[in-house]
């Protein structure tokens, strides 16, 4: 193994959880605060117009509560020098007042009118002016006519408040008589830019808080995090105990379950590799110690007799030794993940059973045991004849498949006596296709059953049966199980309960015209 400081390091991501959640919130809260600063900023400006406003209409109420008409038709005006004053005397860099009078005639038509206050007159409003309802305090008067409008008056940007209304004198002519106070913008300016500057200075403020808080509340958070990862750096590379889940944030508890859980099951995978080498190392060393036992008394013979005794013993030896080898290979295979990822094979459950039966003929005929075959086509179908349908159709590797009938008829040969009889069928059963072995031998009790698929667990040998290495059931249901199905042991159902056994393959039925 490689120094940790040698091993390729994965890449990283380019960020980290603080600077992820900084890209993900801050544009978010900015824009969020933007729009509230703007929806802020638009309402402040316009209660600074409103004040402004305001101050330029309290003039006009002012001059329109002092104006009178006499009996003559001329104006009574005694506008009080103060108010006068207070005006002109503002802050702003211009203001002017402007007051005119002109006479209607009989259609209501204004004719040229003339300047009572004021050095000369100001713009006229718009003719799309909207106005606006005459303020409590003014005098109530028919046609009166309240505008605010932007202007320019001598190179000045100004805002001007116009009053026109109607007015009678003594005699009943009409008159319409024209306020105007106008005021230079530039304070109102002034007001909205320090307002704005106020609002992008708090947004910014709080943007750089959020984005403080959001990096220490974050690292704050990993915290047990860090604790966790110094906790397995210094853990020696054996141990496998499971992580501590008690200080970890909620969204992080899944993740460590499912790790503590791979931890599990990587224990259980390792403590069933070292118990498989464990018993692997003492199935092989048992006849490896006969065999040199044999060797050592063969050296010592002088007659061929007793040599040529010892060398069968020897070669017989072998031949166990070669079967329980294969065997073990067989087991690690079957218990080993499949990479394979393309979908399995349509095969006939059928057809493969009949290929079996017919490569272990000759091993039953040595034990005088009678191996019957039950086609699920019946018995008045030709035994090597097809027409091309699968008759017991299932999604399988064919050689796992093999494996598997073949470790539970060897199975069955091993453990039914001389002159006994063992019987392979297939049937289909609802969704179900199911390859029976079925043997005359001395059974296994079903509280034993389940346990009889564990390896090297071997039973006791009876009169007339082979004592196996205790790997076919095991091996065989592993296969079965990696192709989705199972194996399970029933009582026979031909046979009275306690005598005889039924190892049955499942897997699930396939439809035959399947590509």
């Amino acid at each position: 193994m490689s120094p940790p400081a040698e091993r390729a390091q994965a890449p990283r991501r380019w960020a980290g959880i603080r600077v992820q959640l900084l890209l993900l919130l801050l544009p978010g809260m900015a824009l969020l605060l933007g729009i509230d600063s703007w929806v802020d900023h638009e309402y402040r400006s316009a209660a600074i117009d409103t004040s402004y406003d305001e101050s330029l209409l309290r003039v006009l109420s002012a001059i329109n509560r002092s104006v009178r008409m006499d009996e003559k038709g001329d104006v009574d005006m005694a506008v009080p020098d103060a108010v006068q004053s207070m005006f002109l005397s503002g802050p702003s860099l211009y203001r002017e007042l402007h007051m005119g009078l002109a006479q209607l005639d009989n259609a209501g038509a204004a004719l040229a009118e003339r300047t009572l206050l004021g050095t000369h007159a100001l713009p006229a409003p718009p003719a799309d002016a909207a106005p606006i309802p005459p303020r409590a305090g003014f005098e109530a008067t028919r046609n009166s006519r309240i505008v605010f409008y932007p202007a320019s008056d001598l190179g000045h940007a100004v805002r001007v408040a116009s009053l026109q209304r109607d007015v009678l004198d003594a005699s009943g002519k009409r008159y319409r008589l024209h306020l105007q106070a106008a005021e230079s913008t530039e304070w109102r300016v002034e007001a909205r830019e320090h307002s704005a500057r106020r609002e992008v200075e708090h947004d910014l403020r709080m943007l750089v808080a959020a984005a403080l808080m959001t990096w220490f509340g974050v690292a704050w958070a990993l915290r047990p995090l860090k604790r966790l990862r110094a906790s397995l750096s210094a853990r020696p590379a054996h141990e496998m105990q499971p992580l501590d889940s008690i200080d970890v944030p909620n969204e992080v508890a899944p993740l460590v379950d499912a790790v503590n859980h791979n931890i599990e099951v990587r224990q259980k995978a390792l403590s069933e590799q070292r118990r498989f080498l464990t018993d692997a190392a003492h199935q092989l060393r048992t006849p490896i110690a006969i065999m040199m036992t044999q060797i050592a008394y063969a050296m010592r013979e002088k007659e061929p007799q007793p040599l040529q005794e010892s060398l069968q013993a020897i070669n017989a030896q072998l031949g166990r030794s070669q079967r329980l080898t294969d065997q073990l290979l067989a087991m690690a295979d079957a218990s080993r993940a499949s990479d394979e990822v393309d979908p399995a094979p349509l095969v006939d459950l059928n057809d493969l059973a009949h290929e079996v039966v017919l490569q272990y003929v000759p091993l039953a005929r040595a034990k005088n045991q009678d191996l019957g075959w039950d086609d699920i086509r019946g018995e008045q179908f030709p035994a090597n004849a097809s027409d091309g349908v699968a008759a017991a159709p299932v999604r399988a590797r064919p050689a796992e498949l093999h494996e598997a009938l073949a470790n539970l008829l060897d199975n069955a040969i091993n453990h039914t006596p001389v002159n006994g009889s063992i019987t392979v069928a297939v049937r289909i059963e609802d969704q179900w296709v199911m390859a029976e072995v079925t043997d005359t031998g001395p059974g296994i009790p079903p509280e034993r059953r389940e346990a009889s698929f564990e390896r090297f667990r071997r039973g006791a040998p009876k009169a007339g049966t082979t004592r196996g290495a205790g790997l076919g059931l095991a091996i065989a249901r592993a296969y079965a199980r990696r192709n989705g199905g199972d194996i399970v042991l029933v009582d026979p159902a031909q046979q009275r309960a306690g005598v005889g056994l039924c190892a049955r393959l499942l897997l699930p039925l396939a439809s035959a015209v399947e590509e």
